[in-house]
């Protein structure tokens, strides 16, 4: 009896495991899939064919991959704990005057004091305007705060954080308006809050190192778009020595291609806050400066790229590719690859000294800068 009741459990055992195995790898996988679309876009596919593009399993595929990607971001847990501590710190407001209000629209920027401050004319500090990224959806000026100071500390330079509008709030040329209108006032204020407004360093992080590029051309070229007095924008345009681009995306039209190789491309925002792909063109710098007139490209400022060669949210070619067009349309600009850091590592390891690519990270940075 014994024997025989064994032989009966037996099978229930294996259905009962290979029900648990079809669940985790494909019921979980479609529903977690299913979800993020239901939240953040269906394919743009007519009727029922949109349900029928969600459900492909070659995408189900590619968007459990994604997400599977992003469950190492919950190792940064204690870090996010440490920025928020730091930020909430009133002992901390020696080091940093925050919700300063710039520009048209009200926005915020934080500013911190290089180590050294001196307001007398020879000794004045030159300033760096950080742009962070998030995908041109996200992200908010207290998260850099400990990347600021610590740049503030390496750099012997005030940092500059400002909030700018990101989708659905605005498209990309009101946040190109944004960090315009930031420039602007960081050209007006020098005197004020002692740094040099005429020696300005823009640093930005992918999504955010290509709106700092776009806002350094935009200003360049004098658009009118901009909606600022082409006086003013050449000015300020002029007093950018540099920018400093980490991780950036140059070319919206082939970084597109690569969001479609993901599957995440319904996901993605970036399509919406670029009022369509008929725009990509348009908000790509690598097809600007192709547009613009020798003389333009003579002022436009010396570019330092840098990119990790284990990135895989935006692929160093990015970089690589934007560094050979303005080689060779004569643009001053450098390319660093650095070996085993990804995407997010290049920002997040400039936040504690603790952390395994800051000093390499850094030690490129100090050296470009010096040169700017």
């Amino acid at each position: 009896n014994i024997w025989f009741v064994n032989q009966i459990h037996l099978p229930i055992r294996f259905w009962c495991m290979l029900m648990t195995a079809g669940l985790l790898l494909v019921g979980l996988p479609y529903s977690v899939c299913v979800a993020a679309q239901w939240y953040y876009g269906w394919p743009d596919k007519p009727g029922y064919k949109k349900y029928i593009e969600a459900l492909n399993p070659r995408r189900i595929y590619r968007l459990t991959i994604v997400t599977l990607d992003l469950l190492k971001y919950f190792k940064y847990g204690i870090l996010h704990f440490q920025m928020k501590s730091w930020y909430k710190n009133e002992e901390n407001s020696k080091y940093y005057q925050k919700g300063i209000v710039y520009g048209r629209k009200g926005k915020k920027l934080d500013l911190y004091y290089p180590p050294k401050r001196n307001k007398s004319e020879a000794t004045l500090a030159p300033v760096v305007v950080f742009i962070y990224g998030g995908a041109w959806s996200s992200g908010e000026r207290s998260l850099y705060c400990l990347l600021a100071r610590q740049m503030t500390e390496e750099l012997n330079t005030t940092v500059i954080c400002p909030d700018y509008c990101t989708y659905p709030e605005g498209n990309v040329l009101a946040m190109v308006q944004d960090i315009a209108d930031c420039l602007i006032w960081v050209q007006e204020n020098g005197q004020k809050f002692g740094f040099d407004e005429d020696n300005i360093i823009v640093i930005g992080h992918s999504s955010g190192a290509h709106l700092a590029t776009l806002a350094t051309l935009f200003l360049t070229d004098a658009r009118d778009e901009l909606f600022i007095d082409s006086k003013k924008q050449r000015e300020t345009a002029s007093s950018i020595r540099g920018v400093i681009g980490l991780s950036g995306i140059y070319n919206i039209v082939e970084y597109y291609e690569h969001e479609q190789k993901r599957g995440i491309e319904y996901l993605s925002s970036m399509t919406r806050a670029m009022n369509g792909e008929e725009n990509f063109p348009y908000y790509s710098p690598v097809h600007i400066v192709k547009k613009l007139s020798k003389d333009k490209l003579s002022r436009v400022p010396q570019f330092v790229l840098l990119h990790g060669d284990c990135d895989i949210v935006v692929l160093a070619d990015s970089s690589v590719k934007f560094y050979e067009l303005l080689t060779s349309l004569s643009v001053k600009v450098s390319l660093h690859l650095l070996g085993g850091v990804h995407h997010n590592e290049m920002v997040i390891d400039l936040m504690l000294p603790s952390r395994p690519y800051y000093r390499p990270i850094f030690r490129c940075i100090q050296q470009e800068f010096r040169k700017l």
